[in-house]
């Protein structure tokens, strides 16, 4: 198993920073009633990298998505970023953490109420304290990037589902996150306009150095954009590796089978 994932239990987060960690999940488990969604998972992921989780719907995957983002606390377990702890932690460090953090959903989640280059704009001004002239420079650079520069005063509603996904994507760049996160980014769209959102993302991959925590069922994209895959069933991880040896020869018979069903 790669050592992306392998536990370090004797090791603090400074030694964690300088052997190149960015994430770091310890013994984290979390319940939903009588459901163990994550079952004392450990695994981490180094800076830069690009990591895909795949499995069965329930299997815990976008929960770390959720607890990476705030958006759920873990029941048992700690959670550090930049050998910072995001859990447990006050709720300035936590504030100070999800910095560094930005996360693309499954339904878009825009202003409607605002055109697409103030979407983007508004949480640098008002959460990173950037210039209202730097704010709009950076947007009008990422819409550009994700093809979408001549949509700065369209509103959400003027946009297909695919263009607004994109800004999305931008409007997260904005932050200047080390960490992108990705749920399912395609799973609301139309198929026609999936090949490019997925586009984007690959050129994201390939063009910077921010790493990526995806969950996707899109496996030809996890195959394309991934330094590891990592196959969760039941709130843990059953297998990791390269995405040649985990779509080509899994050594998990539940790989297989999920594999088999969506491929």
């Amino acid at each position: 198993m790669s050592t992306d994932i392998q536990q370090s239990p004797d090791m603090n987060p400074a030694d964690k920073r300088s052997n190149g960690e960015l994430i770091r999940l310890d013994q984290v488990t979390k319940r939903f009633g009588d459901n163990t969604v994550l079952d004392h998972l450990d695994f981490s992921v180094e800076a830069g990298k690009h990591v895909t989780l795949i499995g069965p719907s329930g299997s815990g995957k976008t929960t770390i998505l959720r607890l990476l983002m705030t958006l759920t606390k873990p029941d048992e377990g700690t959670i550090t970023v930049d050998g910072q702890h995001l859990f447990p932690a006050s709720d300035k460090e936590v504030r100070e953490v999800r910095k560094k953090i930005g996360m693309v959903f499954q339904q878009f989640n825009l202003f409607p109420n605002m055109p697409v280059l103030r979407n983007i704009t508004e949480a640098p001004v008002t959460v990173l304290g950037l210039s209202k002239d730097e704010a709009e420079e950076r947007a009008r650079e990422l819409l550009d990037l994700v093809g979408l520069a001549d949509k700065c005063d369209a509103y959400p509603a003027q946009l297909s589902g695919g263009q607004q996904q994109r800004v999305a994507i931008a409007r997260a760049l904005a932050m200047r996150p080390q960490v992108l996160l990705l749920d399912e980014v395609t799973s609301a769209l139309d198929p026609e306009l999936v090949a490019g959102v997925l586009d984007v993302l690959r050129d994201i991959a390939r063009s910077t150095d921010i790493t990526m925590l995806c969950v996707t069922h899109e496996m030809n994209f996890a195959r394309d954009i991934s330094d590891q895959v990592l196959m969760f069933d039941s709130g843990r991880i059953i297998e990791a590796g390269a995405p040649e040896k985990i779509f080509s020869e899994p050594e998990q018979d539940r790989t297989r089978e999920f594999l088999s069903a969506v491929l």
